[in-house]
């Protein structure tokens, strides 16, 4: 079983865990009618890892001068605001616009007899994110209740140089645009004012975001697609 799919199954298991345990040893809770509000508002902040999921095309096997070409993510951060739709007792139906900052790194090695260093691409982003999301929620137990969410994201990246003219400089170009499906889990924290999020999410894009330019650093790329995940806390 890969790796995102073990993910997504703890995250299912210790929310249906926790929904069974949370029906026992009940205390005074805070804000005891908040779950019954049909919308409400809040905003998030967080820490974001991208990286990319590179897969190769033919021409890298018969490339003579290009030897290995690795993604490294770096870390960024991102700000937000929550609507969400109250849609039953467990679920939630979730709409987080999000401007996020982050860069990716494409490293490139070359062999000895073409006398070209080692090469670092840095790609920096600025999006706009705009995900829909369902939220499942287990039982309510005192002041906390743990949750399970999946969804859909579009992204437009507004520092995309997809347009430019690099001027011999042979940049790595990103699409402005792109689509992800993502998935995480969290625990909701009841205070005695406000509602604070704790969550983890990974996302996965699902179209290839490279602009092709045949240069010596994209020709032996078949597609480039996103790969993140976030950290994040939410105040509601």
């Amino acid at each position: 079983m890969k790796s995102p799919n073990i993910f997504f199954l703890i995250a299912l298991l210790f929310c249906v865990s926790f929904n069974s345990f949370g029906q026992r040893h009940k205390k005074p809770q805070n804000l005891p009618r908040y779950d019954f509000k049909k919308i409400h508002f809040g905003f998030t902040l967080g820490i974001n890892s991208l990286n990319f999921n590179i897969n190769k095309n033919n021409n890298f096997l018969n490339n003579d001068t290009l030897l290995s070409m690795l993604s490294e993510d770096q870390k960024g951060f991102n700000l937000g605001i929550v609507s969400n739709l109250r849609l039953g007792r467990y679920t939630d139906l979730r709409f987080i616009p999000t401007l996020v900052f982050g860069e990716r790194i494409l490293n490139y090695s070359f062999n000895d007899q073409s006398n070209l260093p080692l090469q670092e691409k840095r790609i920096e982003s600025t999006m706009i994110d705009f995900p829909f999301s369902l939220k499942y929620k287990s039982e309510r137990y005192n002041n906390f209740r743990t949750y399970v969410m999946c969804g859909i994201k579009y992204s437009l990246d507004i520092a995309s140089q997809s347009e430019i003219d690099d001027e011999g400089q042979e940049l790595v170009k990103l699409n402005n645009h792109d689509l992800m499906i993502e998935g995480g889990f969290g625990i909701d924290f009841y205070l005695q004012y406000f509602k604070f999020s704790p969550q983890i999410k990974l996302s996965h894009g699902i179209i290839n975001i490279l602009a092709k330019d045949s240069t010596l650093y994209t020709e032996t790329i078949k597609n480039l697609k996103t790969s993140s995940w976030m950290i994040s806390f939410t105040f509601e």
